[in-house]
């Protein structure tokens, strides 16, 4: 097991791969931990370096004391790529996560070198909608509404059918509340759509045409705030394409990072 300790954390993560190779890091989405790519992560060319890390109050990393909010997030990253020597990282971010990408993108252009935004936005939904789902989780815990989450993240036909799919929700019921609700503070905080538009690199997003959490329209139009960006949506899949659909996922994904070496 890798941790990395940051000002206030510390952060289980993982790197895999040659120490040389071209660097993807992964970011992940709400109610998460890094496991979400794994399949995506084993189906990759050989020779990347791949970097994966639990958020603040995700999976095995610490949940801080005190009030902190998306820039903690982004320091969070750029810790984790400073500890294991990385410069000009892909950064590939679900929902938050690509929240957290377009910030360290912003904020230490020297880490990253393209993104993959993956069904997120530069602003996610409203301040009312977010203190709802905190009054939830600090009134009747992540439980309580672990099964509307459910229909966000997935088409019906998995949710029916795919066996593994009761793990997806113990995932989300175990996310500490405290990094849940502090996690929906800081998108509730957050519009990125000035420092996004001032970007200029590499840029591909990615949706599901099924996506409850961030709809297409939403992901399509913060992809396109960036120069020069292209834009993929995946067919049946919810809002976690990187579970319900890794073979599409790891296609898009491997045929960006080939193109942009040949850049």
């Amino acid at each position: 097991m890798q941790t990395v300790k940051t000002a206030d954390a510390t952060l289980h993560v993982r790197c895999d791969g040659p120490e040389d190779g071209p660097v993807i890091a992964f970011s992940n989405s709400l109610g998460t931990d890094f496991r979400i790519w794994d399949q995506v992560v084993a189906g990759l060319p050989a020779g990347l370096r791949v970097v994966r890390y639990d958020k603040r109050g995700h999976g095995l990393s610490d949940l801080p004391s005190g009030s902190w909010g998306m820039a903690d997030h982004v320091a969070d990253l750029a810790a984790v790529l400073d500890f294991f020597e990385v410069k000009d990282a892909v950064v590939c971010g679900l929902s938050v996560g690509g929240m957290i990408a377009q910030g360290i993108a912003a904020e230490r252009p020297d880490l990253v070198r393209a993104l993959i935004l993956c069904d997120t936005g530069a602003k996610i939904g409203t301040p009312e909608m977010w203190a709802e789902r905190v009054h939830i989780v600090e009134t009747q815990g992540i439980t309580a509404m672990a099964d509307a989450v459910m229909e966000r993240w997935f088409t019906p036909e998995f949710r029916a059918n795919d066996p593994g799919f009761p793990i997806w929700r113990n995932m989300l019921c175990r996310t500490t509340p405290g990094g849940y609700a502090g996690t929906c503070q800081a998108i509730a905080d957050t519009d990125l759509m000035e420092s996004t538009s001032r970007l200029r690199l590499p840029c591909l997003g990615i949706c599901g045409d099924q996506d409850g959490a961030t709809p297409p329209d939403l992901v399509r139009e913060t992809t396109a705030l960036i120069q020069g960006s292209q834009f993929e949506l995946i067919k049946d899949v919810g809002h976690i394409p990187c579970v319900e659909q890794p073979d599409v996922t790891i296609d898009l994904i491997a045929g960006f990072v080939k193109d942009i070496d040949h850049i």
